[in-house]
């Protein structure tokens, strides 16, 4: 029986760990043919790149590579982004840190979508997927105010470019994750076991969210089952952005 994306190449980007990681493994064993990148050089994927997605030149030819090798392009996941300790409160965050989180979370995106989209469209559609976060839509428990901005950004972009695109077949949509039991929120908590712990409190299923169950809504986005999901913000978050604050 074929996979839900059997046929489909997907280029997903922060691949070497975390939702990347999970999401290169799942998308594989639904059939796709993957191209994991990330400045690591451990990428999960049948092609492995190495590739700066801040960098312009280093994403065109990332995107024109796995054209080449895979021979097209169906689906991109933008995961790639970071969420330093040192992103805090405004009255904190040096400039330099505001502008490496936007650059590594927005400019990214846009980058991938700029040079990505029009591989997708040469393929006769296709579907965007963009990491931006529930701090899209609500407040963050704890203050990271550029990395915040940046995934209000995404989803915004997200949503100019499902509908500009929505008639060429190209579906473009935000997923949108809860504190997720990454490697990045592994460091929170060996960094600041307190700040960490007051994001667990918000959340009424009362735990953090696994890679896998991100990489299943993944999934979803990229293959033809969300055929009629566009310039949407897709919600994975243990129902934290519905909710008032329920601590027992």
């Amino acid at each position: 029986m074929a996979g839900r994306l059997e046929g489909k190449v997907c280029v997903i980007t922060g691949a070497a760990s975390g939702i990347g990681a999970e999401s290169a493994r799942v998308f594989a064993a639904e059939g796709a043919r993957v191209a994991g990148v990330d400045v690591a050089e451990s990428a999960e994927g049948e092609l492995s790149l190495v590739a700066d997605v801040t960098d312009e030149d280093q994403v065109r030819q990332m995107y024109g590579r796995v054209g080449a090798e895979l021979g097209r392009i169906d689906v991109l996941f933008n995961n790639a982004g970071i969420n330093p300790g040192d992103d805090a409160s405004v009255l904190d965050t040096d400039l330099a840190v505001w502008q490496r989180v936007q650059d590594a979370n927005l400019r990214s995106v846009f980058l991938c979508c700029k040079h990505g989209i029009p591989h997708l469209l040469r393929a006769g559609g296709g579907s965007v997927i963009n990491t931006a976060s529930f701090v899209a839509v609500v407040g963050a428990a704890v203050s990271q105010i550029s990395y915040t901005a940046s995934k209000g950004a995404v989803l915004a972009l997200s949503r100019e470019l499902g509908v500009e695109f929505a008639r060429r077949g190209v579906r473009v949509n935000a997923l949108c994750p809860g504190p997720v039991n990454t490697p990045l929120l592994e460091e929170l908590f060996a960094t600041d076991p307190e700040r960490a712990a007051r994001r667990l409190v918000h959340i009424p299923m009362g735990r953090f969210g696994e890679p896998r169950e991100v990489a299943q809504a993944a999934l979803f986005l990229a293959g033809d089952e969300s055929s009629f999901i566009t310039a949407s913000a897709f919600l994975v978050d243990g129902g934290l952005s519905g909710a008032y604050l329920t601590p027992e």
